[in-house]
């Protein structure tokens, strides 16, 4: 790689010493606008038709947006007959406005116009070019020439949306980009922008500051918005946009400081998707202020759906960890987390449903977005006891003893190990019932029956096959479980002391059953569970110790 200091220069920051937006604090929903059908569209491979455009443009209606970028109408007969078809046949909701993008010429200032006929709210998007890069590279203009351009255009479309008055016309401009723009520049631009369109508070004129390549950190912008706040005139007459990319990976937090800076308005797409690395996440952005108490006013509480919709029409994919929308965001494998997260889900399960959101490592509910709370946990060679005791639990009704985790837990982990990959929650369930569950190898319970003799005496007599020989043995002692100890004892068999025993009912599983565990200690000290399932708590029980006994060194 070359000395970057030789061939990149810093990005070039205001001066801003009194900045306010560091204590400020975002608390309510700012107006959204999706470009997903333009902005994002042009960046795909494979451009949505009009099919897939009309589906995704019915899926934004449905989140709640009431402002929708659907094209350049200018640019193309395609992208005008979709704006006819949305108008023309009543598709747009009453409350939403479509926006579209033109550039200041006179000619597709005039196409655009027409393709807006008849609409009852539209939003004309006006973008020049007001950076030094574009201005000498791109177009070779004067900044005064610029700033005739931008001015003429506004004019035009001031002249011709007047002579249509039975649509509710809004003016959008972009100084393009705001953000590589010399500050005093743009606001001079967008200051003549206003004023010949005649701004006011009863008119006003949505001022899109656009971030369309990301050079800066995200406070640097956040300056650059509040400084542009403070200095513009009629600052009550102005809708302040933002339009941030992604090109340093940090779109979302410049968006939220750019709201916390004074803006007022955001323009992005479902999932980032945008030219080179990406629009602004709208999704990402609402969903941080959801986890924060504020309503975003959008509509995500079925997020799968969203997401499927837009992966079929876009042909993109959602990554795994997009931070809400992803396969594995609220999917733990680390032991330690999964630990934290079963107990937080456990304690959640007993408090009020209406009780504030605390379980570590999940910022919201999944059920909230429409997620469920299955891959919450997964488990591969990296996992813990807390992760599988929850699998057993959650999937198949096993509520483990807490001292049980450990020995369950090693053994998922080494066999996860052994294959190299993660375990599904079959495959876990499975393994339990082969190791643990009613394991009938050397001794093996065929029938069972006690005779109490007072309160704290029952004599047992266990018909059982120990290396595949049928006998009987008997045993004495103050409950079925301690008459059985016994009975084995006598036996010789193993030597063991019996530590814990807990039974309960099957919460989930594939039968109606109980289950049982009973852990022993043996004569070298070392503890071992087992369990057992029956319909009968009381053979659960028995099946269990079994269990045990065949699991002992």
């Amino acid at each position: 790689m070359p000395n970057p200091g030789k061939k990149y220069k810093p990005f070039r920051v205001i001066s801003l010493h009194d900045r306010r937006w560091p204590d400020a604090h975002i608390t309510h929903a700012p107006r959204w606008c999706s470009v997903d059908l333009r902005d994002g569209n042009q960046a795909l491979a494979i451009p949505m038709n009009v099919a897939e455009k009309l589906e995704m443009f019915k899926l934004l209606c449905e989140v709640g947006f009431k402002e929708i970028e659907i094209g350049f109408p200018s640019a193309s007969d395609t992208e005008f007959a979709f704006t006819r078809e949305l108008i023309e046949k009543k598709l747009i909701p009453h409350d939403v406005s479509v926006q579209v993008l033109v550039q200041a010429r006179e000619h597709l200032i005039r196409r655009t116009i027409e393709s807006l006929k008849g609409a009852r709210r539209a939003i004309v998007h006006l973008y020049t070019p007001t950076n030094p890069a574009q201005r000498d590279i791109v177009f070779g203009l004067s900044k005064e020439k610029v700033l005739e351009i931008a001015v003429e255009g506004t004019k035009l479309i001031r002249e011709l949306t007047q002579a249509h008055p039975e649509t509710e016309w809004q003016f959008e401009f972009s100084p393009e980009t705001f953000v590589l723009t010399e500050a005093e520049y743009a606001l001079e631009v967008c200051e003549a922008v206003a004023a010949a369109w005649g701004a006011s508070s009863k008119k006003k004129i949505i001022l899109n500051l656009p971030l369309t390549v990301e050079a800066g950190t995200p406070n640097t912008h956040a300056d650059q918005i509040e400084w542009f706040c403070r200095h513009l005139k009629n600052r009550d007459s102005v809708v302040v946009s933002l339009h941030t990319h992604n090109d340093r990976g940090t779109g979302v937090a410049a968006t939220e400081l750019g709201l916390m800076a004074g803006a007022d308005r955001v323009e992005g797409t479902l999932f980032g998707n945008g030219e080179r690395t990406g629009n602004l996440d709208i999704v990402t952005v609402a969903l941080n202020m959801f986890s924060h108490g504020v309503d975003p006013q959008l509509n995500f509480g079925n997020l799968p759906h969203v997401r499927e919709v837009y992966e079929r029409c876009t042909r993109m994919t959602v990554p795994d960890r997009h931070p809400y929308a992803g396969d594995l965001v609220f999917t733990a494998f680390s032991g330690s987390h999964q630990d934290a997260i079963k107990k937080g889900m456990d304690r959640r399960s007993k408090v009020n449903p209406d009780a504030i959101w605390e379980v570590p490592y999940l910022t919201i509910d999944p059920k909230d977005i429409g997620r469920s709370y299955e891959a919450i946990i997964r488990i591969n060679s990296q996992s813990g006891k807390g992760g599988v005791a929850y699998i057993l639990d959650r999937e198949f009704g096993f509520d483990l003893p807490k001292l049980m985790h450990p020995e369950v837990g090693n053994l998922i982990g080494k066999y996860a190990d052994q294959l190299g990959r993660e375990l599904s929650p079959q495959e876990i369930h499975e393994r339990f019932r082969r190791d643990f569950v009613n394991v009938s190898n050397p001794i093996e319970l065929l029938d069972f029956s006690t005779h109490i003799h007072g309160k704290d005496s029952v004599t047992c007599s266990a018909h059982l096959k120990y290396k595949g020989n049928e006998m009987k043995i008997e045993g004495k002692g103050n409950g079925p479980i301690s008459a059985l100890v016994h009975a084995i004892a006598a036996q010789g068999w193993a030597k063991f002391t019996l530590r814990d025993y807990r039974s309960h009912a099957l919460a989930a599983g594939e039968e109606s059953a109980a289950a049982a565990y009973v852990s022993l200690q043996s004569e070298s000290g070392q503890m071992v569970w087992g369990a057992g399932v029956d319909p009968n708590i009381e053979l659960a029980g028995l099946k269990a110790l079994i269990s045990a006994v065949n699991r002992l060194p």
